[in-house]
């Protein structure tokens, strides 16, 4: 295969490849160029062919097929593909879905699994659905079982000591139907941000359970064991369905968890639902799995099939005349053919997943770069025509997905167990058992140098932290050449747009500019929920995607959210109201026992306070202390650290006034405050570096200006520009890698700059 084609690969781009795709050796030294990591995934992808009869020309000439649509940025398979295909590891998958039963030996069994699972780079999901209610007798040792959160506290600790491969973080979904007996301890699970880290949760909501909201009245708990009404003293226990669909809104309203799942539509959606059930997702929400199943995943770049220039005739009435349709299609025939062999070249963590995957061969081609093509055409993401715009494109993407699907079956083979699914009742031929999912696109849009799945910008604009230590103004490159070309660009406005997430104000943009290029914080949640619902209509599985809420929205708004995404049927809801991570909400009082004789533990607000978690102090710590020369005499600092982030600053000055030393003692004081509440070194750094004093001295090549700016420099020296953020961080406010700023989308946590994903 010839590899000199020139890439046009972003700087951001080749950043996040260097650090998490690129071979490396045993010293961490880059060993593959880009190219090099395209013609691999290539090569071994397309070697499957020759499982059906292909010879060397026809696997060369895939091979090609595969490589240029990588290259040209077209279309892109997961992050797993990228980095293990054609190497030792070999594990392509991005998730599974883990059966957890309710012994011992089953909930174990299923973290060694989880384990092996991260080890090679995957995600999982589980629901703990499964699992006997705390406080219910286990016969065989007369004690009492511990409940399903206490087990994904283990779950979770598993997790945090395994290293994903050395390239990804453990990601897990956990999931509990509504009417297990422990839901409203689950629900509440992860208040304290601290806890559970490794998790996202969900919520499984039956049908019965909406139609009891409805109507507003108790519903059934079920015992897990017994599948019969839960008794508790000899009592059948039941819930408000209200009050616990309250308390589900709240929660999500105070920390975007847990996200909820319709269950029951899921199932019904799934085509080998005679044989095997749904009862779980992948950690972001959209690929609802049966035990042991797997999620092969590739996204098409919809920005990269638009016609350039648009036709004449071209008009926002009718978008669809911009779109390169046959591209389209190509590239879909192609992410059919390339999905369908990464199972039979993937190397599975476990012997039953491997199974499980090949008797159903579900596969799940997305779409990245929505936002982009509404760009081009012209579309506000917020208008009536990119919602029918939007199900148009989906629609052809699926329904070709499946002719293509159908088409390799009269060649390979249907999959194994198609004769007991709803596929051959209708007597149509597949190969796969699913062919369309849309996935979260985080670090993959990165290196493709598009929008995230079907999201809407987060900014126009934003600051990336490099490693030197400099930032940089990364520009959304649409808006870039517009701006150039009608001359309102300029490196002050562009700093200006980095600085917010929406340009709609910006009175010095003109007005049919920022109408077109608007932002997750300029959409209401209704349109996102629609938008997702559009794309929900012809896809297999399901969306991902994240609701985004305002800080002042509404507990009701969430509410009206949710009912919206049920009514028009979505599978399930993810949402974020922003800043709410950063918040700490208290509550008191509880409900007393309700009248159907369930202690319901839920609790109501009474009082609402926004207030930082300050740490408190372990009795040993251990830092560094660093002498320093100023205008007032040397001055020592010293930090001292927890969990590899700084925690405090103490500085001592020599030989010099009470006043001095009584400001150097209240400057520490504060910062050490600020860093005891999560505050970010950089920001710290921010304020006090280069701030003036009458007594400026030079030291080692550079001026310290005065205290405060010697203080900072010796932060910045040692854990300034995401130094100090080499330690898990728990809420992910800021990225863990390289302490940029982190966006919610797709139903997952992604940093911009440097591709940092928590799915």
């Amino acid at each position: 295969m010839q590899i000199d084609k020139k890439l046009q690969l972003t700087e951001n781009a080749l950043k996040v490849l260097e650090r998490r795709y690129l071979i490396k050796d045993k010293d961490g030294k880059v060993m593959e160029m880009p190219i090099e990591m395209f013609a691999r995934v290539a090569e071994h992808i397309a070697d499957a062919d020759r499982k059906y009869g292909a010879d060397d020309v026809q696997v060369e000439q895939i091979a090609e097929r595969f490589y240029s649509a990588m290259t040209d940025l077209e279309f892109m398979p997961n992050s797993p593909t990228l980095m293990n295909a054609g190497r030792p590891l070999g594990q392509l998958s991005a998730c599974f879905v883990l059966p957890v039963g309710d012994s011992m030996e089953e909930i174990f069994d299923a973290i060694k699994q989880a384990a092996l699972i991260h080890k090679s780079g995957g995600g999982t999901g589980f629901a703990f659905s499964r699992l006997r209610a705390r406080s219910s007798v286990v016969a065989s040792t007369s004690g009492v079982a511990s409940g399903p959160v206490s087990f994904m506290k283990v779950f979770n600790a598993a997790t945090e000591a395994v290293k994903q491969g050395g390239t990804r973080r453990g990601a897990n979904m956990g999931i509990l139907r509504v009417d297990h007996p422990d839901i409203l301890e689950f629900i509440s699970c992860k208040d304290d941000v601290r806890e559970i880290t490794n998790f996202n949760i969900s919520v499984a909501l039956t049908d019965e359970f909406m139609r009891a909201v409805e109507e507003k009245r108790d519903y059934d708990l079920i015992d897990p064991c017994t599948r019969k009404v839960f008794k508790k003293n000899g009592k059948p226990q039941r819930l408000s369905a209200v009050t616990v669909f309250e308390n589900i809104v709240d929660h999500a309203w105070k920390t975007g968890e847990p996200g909820v799942i319709f269950i029951d539509r899921m199932n019904e959606a799934n085509p080998t639902r005679k044989f095997q059930e749904i009862e779980a997702t992948n950690p972001c929400g959209e690929q609802p799995l049966p035990p042991y199943d797997s999620c092969n995943l590739a996204s098409v770049n919809l920005g990269k099939v638009v016609l350039d220039p648009l036709p004449v005739h071209y008009s926002t009435s009718k978008p669809e005349d911009g779109i390169d349709w046959n591209n389209l299609h190509e590239l879909v025939k192609l992410g059919i053919h390339f999905l369908d062999n990464v199972i039979d070249q993937n190397k599975y963590p476990i012997r039953e997943i491997e199974q499980q995957t090949h008797e159903t061969r579900r596969i799940g081609l997305g779409i990245m770069g929505w936002a982009d093509m509404l760009i081009q055409l012209r579309l506000p993401y917020n208008s009536e025509q990119a919602l029918a715009l939007g199900e148009k494109v989906m629609e052809f993407i699926n329904t070709n997905g499946h002719f293509h699907s159908s088409e390799l079956a009269k060649s390979r083979g249907k999959f194994p167990r198609w004769d007991q699914s709803s596929f051959a009742d209708e007597s149509v031929s597949m190969r796969n058992a699913t062919v369309t999912t849309v996935a979260p696109t985080g670090t993959i849009s990165i290196i493709s140098g598009c929008s995230s799945g079907i999201e809407p910008y987060f900014a126009i604009s934003f600051v990336r932290n490099v490693m030197d230590g400099t930032k940089l103004i990364d520009v959304n490159p649409f808006f870039e050449k517009i701006a150039k070309e009608r001359g309102f660009y300029s490196t002050a406005l562009m700093e200006k747009v980095a600085s917010s997430n929406s340009i709609k104000e910006m009175e010095e943009i003109p007005e049919d500019v920022r109408r077109i290029f608007v932002t997750a914080a300029d959409i209401d949640p209704e349109t996102h929920v629609r938008m997702q619902a559009v794309f929900q209509k012809h896809c297999d599985t399901s969306i991902s995607k994240t609701i985004n809420f305002p800080n002042d929205a509404a507990r009701d708004d969430v509410k009206t959210v949710y009912w919206l995404a049920y009514q028009l049927r979505c599978k399930g809801v993810t949402i974020y109201r922003d800043g709410s991570r950063n918040d700490q909400v208290l509550s008191t009082g509880a409900t007393p026992e309700s009248e159907t004789g369930v202690n319901s533990e839920v609790k109501t607000i009474t009082k609402i306070i926004y207030k930082p978690r300050v740490e408190e102090r372990p009795d040993c710590l251990s830092g560094i202390t660093e002498k320093i020369r100023t205008g007032y005499g040397n001055l020592y600092v010293t930090i001292n650290a927890k969990d590899g982030r700084p925690f405090e600053v103490f500085a001592q000055i020599g030989k010099s006034g009470f006043s001095t030393m009584a400001d150097t003692e209240a400057v520490c004081r504060m910062i050490s405050l600020a860093l005891r509440s999560g505050l970010d070194v950089d920001d710290i750094i921010e304020q006090l570096l280069g701030i003036g004093g009458s007594s400026p001295v030079y030291q080692n090549g550079g001026m310290v200006m005065s205290i405060p700016d010697a203080i900072a420099k010796v932060l910045k020296r040692h854990f300034g520009n995401g130094k100090q953020n080499q330690y898990r961080q728990t809420t992910y406010d800021v990225c863990p890698d390289c302490g940029g700023r982190v966006q919610y989308d797709s139903g997952c946590v992604v940093c911009p700059s440097c591709g940092f994903s928590k799915c």
